[in-house]
């Protein structure tokens, strides 16, 4: 599957119940379908979905607090994985959020996450943290990790 069989769009109320089948195949402390129904209510926040057109490939979401905008989860469905789904999705909300006056992003990314690491430096993320103890299930430490734009 090309890149280009993806669509990227904005995340609306219809799709929290398979964002959240997503985050339990996914997470190990996943988000509640209510959880994210309750972050699209919010008038601070940017969350987008990658579909096939038969399936939610991935979503990712960002809390925006005056010119700062905080990343929570990048999630991108297993079989679906290494064909530039987080990519492009990453690439969207960074675009949206410079148009919506976001400066300045950060996120936290388990210390062992390899894959994602490597992508957010792609994008121009650089380490600026640690949080020791940080993830739960399995207990691991969290780079933050912070990109100007």
């Amino acid at each position: 599957m090309s890149e280009k069989q993806f669509r990227i769009r904005r995340m609306q109320p219809g799709d929290a119940g398979e964002a959240s089948r997503l985050e339990r195949e996914i997470f190990s402390q996943p988000w509640s379908r209510q959880g994210f129904l309750d972050a699209l209510a919010c008038d601070n926040v940017i969350f987008l979905v990658a579909e096939t057109g038969e399936e939610l490939a991935g979503y990712c979401g960002m809390y925006c607090a005056l010119d700062e905008g905080e990343i929570t989860n990048v999630a991108v469905s297993e079989k679906l994985r290494n064909r530039g789904v987080g990519r492009m999705l990453v690439e969207q909300l960074l675009k949206e959020a410079q148009a919506s006056g976001i400066r300045r992003v950060i996120l936290e990314v388990r210390v062992s996450n390899d894959s994602a690491i490597r992508l957010y430096e792609r994008l121009g993320f650089s380490v600026c943290g640690i949080r020791k103890g940080f993830y739960e299930k399995p207990r691991e430490d969290g780079y933050v990790m912070a990109l100007s734009q």
